[in-house]
C-alpha cells in the first residue's frame, strides 16, 4: 500500500513539472506583426529577405495553413487573447471594448499572470486606436506603448495631422474639435529616410525589449510572459534606406490576377478602403493602379517587413545571449494576411485567402523538433490553450468562451490531427460572411443580418486547381457547399 502511494506521489510531481523537463516553469515570448502575410523566406517566398524569421522557424515547428479568424486588426487581436472567434463574442468592429461585454473575462496574458507569471507587453499589442484601447488588468505593469503611424520627413505630412495619426492616437476621444477624418490630411504611403533603425518605433520596441530581457534575467525563480508587438508592414511603409536597398524593384513578384472572382457577390471583394488614407493612393477610384504605384506599394511592404525582421532578431539573439532561450517558449505570429494587389484588392478586411493566411511559428525547447513542419489547420483562438498546455498550466477555464485547441498533439508530430478544418468570419454590408476553410476548399456562407431582406449567398474555392480564386464555383457544387455548411453548422450560432 506505502509503494502505490508512493508510485502515486512521484506521478503527480512528475505531471506538474513543465513539458521541458525543467525545475522551472518556462518563459513565454510572444512576437505580434501587424499586417504580416506569409511573405517570408521560410514559407518559400523566394523575394522576400527574412534571415531572423527564416532562423527562427529552422528551431521549431512551421504551420503552413494557419488562419486569423477575422481580417482586422482589433478583432483579431481579441480573437487572440481571449482565445474566442468573433462570432462568438460578437465583437467585429472597432469601437467595442471587450470587458463591456465581458467584464470578467481572463486574456491568456492575465491567464499567465494569475498562475504567477510577471507579465508585460510593449509595442502594438491590443489594438489601441479606432476607439479602442489597452486592457490594464492584463499586465503585471503598465504596458509600453509606441507608434504606429510616424513620419521622419515632413513632407509626408506637411507639419499636419493625419488621417491615420488621428485614428491610432484616438484623437477623437480626446479632441473636442477635432474635424471629421476626411477633413484631415493623408499622410505618404511611404518613406524611406538614411536614418538609425530606432529612429522607428519597432527599432524602440525591439530596444526595449532587449532592456527588459536583462531585468527580467536577474530574477531567475520568477517566469515571465512577454508580449512584444511590432508595427511593420502595416502601413505607412516608413522603414531606413537600408531596408528598402535590399530589393531590386523589377524583381519583386507583381500580382498575378487583379479580378474580382467569377459569380461572386460584388460585396465580398473589396477596393479602396484603408488604402485610400495615404497619398499618393488615388482617393476617389475603385480601378486596378499602375504599374508604377502597385510596385511601389509592393516594394514598401517587402521593405518594411525586413525592417521589422531585423529588430525581431535583435530580441532573440538577446534572448540567446542572456541563456534564456532554452528555457523560454516562442510563439510568431501575424494579426491577418494582406492583399497586395490580388483581386486588385490592398490591405485586408475580406474573406479571401490573402487575407486570412498568416504566418504561425512555435519553438517549444523539448517539444517541437528544430525546423520541422505542418499541414494542419490551426486558427489565431488555438494560441491560448496551446500556449497554457506548454506551459504546464491547467486548461483555462474562464468566464469568455475559449474555442481554440491545445495543439500539442501537433507540436510534437506535424502529422497529427486533431480537427479538419479552420473557421473564419467577416462583416459587411449588412451580412455576415461566415468561412470554412479545410485542405482543398473554402466555404463562405454570406447571411443577412437580423430583420433583413438580403438573401443568403454562397462562395466556395477550390485552392488545388484555382490558388488565385478566380471563380466562385458554388452554384456548380450544390453538394460540396452542403457538405461544407454541415461543418459550419457544428460550431454555435454566430453572434452578431
Amino acid at each position: 500500500m506505502k509503494k502505490k502511494l508512493l508510485a502515486l506521489l512521484i506521478l503527480g510531481v512528475v505531471l506538474s513539472l513543465p513539458l521541458n523537463g525543467q525545475n522551472k516553469r518556462p518563459n513565454v515570448l510572444l512576437l505580434l506583426v501587424d499586417d504580416l502575410k506569409p511573405t517570408l523566406g521560410s514559407y518559400g517566398d523566394d523575394v522576400a529577405v527574412s534571415p531572423n524569421i527564416d532562423n527562427l522557424a529552422s528551431q521549431g515547428m512551421r504551420f503552413d495553413m494557419a488562419y486569423c479568424n477575422q481580417a482586422v486588426c482589433m478583432a483579431s487581436r481579441y480573437n487572440l487573447m481571449l482565445g474566442a472567434r468573433s462570432t462568438s463574442t460578437g465583437i467585429y468592429n472597432f469601437g467595442t471594448q471587450f470587458r463591456d461585454v465581458y467584464p470578467d473575462a481572463v486574456t491568456m496574458p492575465q491567464y499567465f499572470k494569475n498562475a504567477g507569471y510577471h507579465v508585460e507587453s510593449m509595442g502594438k499589442v491590443f489594438h489601441i486606436g479606432h476607439g479602442n484601447t489597452n486592457d490594464e488588468a492584463s499586465w503585471s505593469i503598465p504596458h509600453h506603448k509606441e507608434k504606429v503611424i510616424e513620419y521622419l520627413l515632413p513632407e509626408s505630412t506637411n507639419g499636419k495631422l493625419t488621417r491615420e495619426e488621428a485614428y491610432f492616437e484616438n484623437s477623437h476621444m480626446f479632441i473636442e474639435d477635432l474635424p471629421r477624418n476626411k477633413a484631415l490630411p493623408r499622410g505618404a504611403a511611404w518613406e524611406s529616410p538614411d536614418v538609425l533603425d530606432e529612429a522607428y518605433a519597432d527599432g524602440r520596441v525591439a530596444a526595449h525589449a532587449i532592456d527588459r530581457l536583462r531585468q527580467l534575467r536577474k530574477n531567475k525563480e520568477k517566469p515571465f510572459f512577454m508580449a512584444v508587438g511590432f508595427a511593420r508592414p502595416h502601413l505607412p511603409f516608413c522603414a531606413p534606406k537600408k531596408y528598402w536597398d535590399l530589393y531590386s524593384p523589377d524583381k519583386l513578384p507583381m500580382p498575378e490576377f487583379e479580378g474580382f472572382p467569377e459569380n461572386a457577390p460584388g460585396f465580398a471583394g473589396k477596393r479602396r478602403g484603408e488604402i485610400s488614407q495615404f497619398k499618393p493612393i488615388p482617393e476617389n477610384e475603385s480601378g486596378i493602379y499602375d504599374a508604377d504605384l502597385k510596385q511601389k506599394l509592393i516594394h514598401g511592404y517587402y521593405a518594411s517587413m525586413s525592417y521589422m525582421d531585423a529588430q525581431l532578431g535583435r530580441v532573440i539573439n538577446e534572448l540567446k545571449r542572456l541563456k534564456m532561450d532554452k528555457n523560454t517558449i516562442i510563439v510568431l505570429w501575424g494579426d491577418h494576411g494582406w492583399h497586395l494587389g490580388d483581386h486588385g484588392t490592398w490591405t485586408k478586411h475580406t474573406n479571401y485567402e490573402q487575407a486570412n493566411h498568416i504566418p504561425i511559428l512555435i519553438v517549444a525547447p523539448g517539444v517541437t523538433k528544430p525546423g520541422s513542419s505542418t499541414q494542419h489547420l490551426i486558427e489565431t483562438v488555438d494560441i491560448y490553450p496551446t500556449l497554457a498546455d506548454l506551459a504546464g498550466l491547467p486548461k483555462p477555464n474562464v468566464s469568455q468562451p475559449i474555442d481554440g485547441m491545445s495543439l500539442m498533439p501537433v507540436l510534437k508530430n506535424g502529422r497529427e490531427r486533431i480537427k479538419n478544418h479552420a473557421y473564419h468570419a467577416y462583416q459587411k454590408e449588412g451580412y455576415l460572411g461566415e468561412a470554412i476553410r479545410t485542405a482543398q476548399y473554402r466555404m463562405v456562407r454570406w447571411s443577412k443580418k437580423e430583420n433583413s431582406n438580403l438573401k443568403t449567398v454562397y462562395e466556395l474555392y477550390d485552392y488545388k486547381n484555382d490558388f488565385l480564386e478566380t471563380k466562385n464555383i458554388a452554384g456548380d457544387n450544390p453538394q460540396l457547399v452542403k457538405k461544407m455548411e454541415k461543418l459550419l453548422n457544428s460550431h454555435p450560432e454566430a453572434r452578431r
